[in-house]
């Protein structure tokens, strides 16, 4: 388990909260590089994130949720990279560039199921949510081969992406090697506190309310068996599912990887957790 740490130097000016200002991928290729990502591999992930989820490659449509988008993709990169800045700072079995850059592959593409292809004219991507990873999955295994990466690798990133599902468990799932089930775990936890930690979550919930409710009319999920039965239940949920969900999974699958977004010289001050509790409270101020 990772112990209180404090070696995270953050994109972001402390004064303002983290993600502030990240809507697309440009602040994700500065990043990358400024960490000595290679440049060739970083500018062909953004490159082809990019085109995809703008509708310009092949049969794919423009991504048309408003939830999971490319904003969302940026900002859970954005806290990606932090994540594994803040692990190779603590000079304790530091990841090495690749481990990052395979971890980044993953976040840029862990929600391309959410696209359409032509021909796909019913309702929007998110009627996809209950088989989206299954769907980033095979999409992630037939266009990272060319950017470079071997067989071995594509399959770490599959198992990575896996993980950002709500089941998703790196400690049961194969990797090559335990650096890589780490950066699993960070994967899977940028994806949850990039979205809860966003200034814009309090108003986008409204969105993945409708993405879930367009996907369980999809798969025929009968209204008592579904999640969420209002706007108003997912809003009033939302205290809950962060400290009786995400927090323990953050804790305890993902092995507390979160803490290496701590700000430096403080230990116990996370700019991200403060952020998440923050919008948390705005929410339940609401009085939903």
């Amino acid at each position: 388990m990772v112990q209180s740490l404090t070696p995270f130097r953050h994109a972001a000016r402390e004064e303002e909260p983290p993600l502030t200002g990240v809507n697309d991928l440009a602040p994700v290729d500065r990043f990358a590089r400024s960490l000595g990502l290679d440049a060739f591999l970083i500018g062909g992930l953004v490159q082809l994130t990019e085109n995809l989820f703008a509708g310009r490659l092949w049969s794919f449509l423009p991504i048309d949720v408003r939830y999971h988008d490319l904003q969302h993709s940026a900002q859970a990169s954005m806290c990606l990279l932090a994540l594994g800045d803040g692990q190779r700072q603590a000079k304790v079995n530091p990841l090495s560039i690749r481990d990052l850059e395979l971890g980044l592959a993953a976040m840029m593409l862990h929600d391309s199921g959410f696209l359409k292809t032509r021909g796909d004219e019913a309702g929007t991507g998110a009627k996809y949510t209950h088989s989206h990873v299954l769907r980033s999955c095979a999409l992630a295994a037939s266009v990272l081969p060319p950017l470079g990466l071997r067989r071995d690798e594509v399959d770490d990133v599959l198992g990575m992406i896996r993980c950002t599902g709500l089941a998703g468990r790196p400690d049961k799932a194969n990797f090559s090697s335990e650096s890589r089930r780490l950066v699993a775990c960070m994967v899977a936890s940028a994806d949850y506190i990039g979205q809860m930690a966003a200034p814009e979550y309090p108003e986008k919930l409204p969105f993945l309310f409708g993405e879930f409710e367009e996907a369980d009319d999809f798969s025929n999920i009968p209204r008592e068996k579904r999640m969420f039965n209002s706007i108003n239940h997912l809003l009033a949920a939302t205290g809950s599912f962060w400290r009786g969900f995400v927090l323990p999974k953050l804790d305890n699958e993902f092995v507390g990887v979160y803490k290496y977004l701590e700000t430096p010289g403080r230990p116990g001050r996370n700019p991200y957790i403060e952020a998440i509790e923050r919008n948390v409270a705005l929410i339940s101020a609401r009085g939903v």
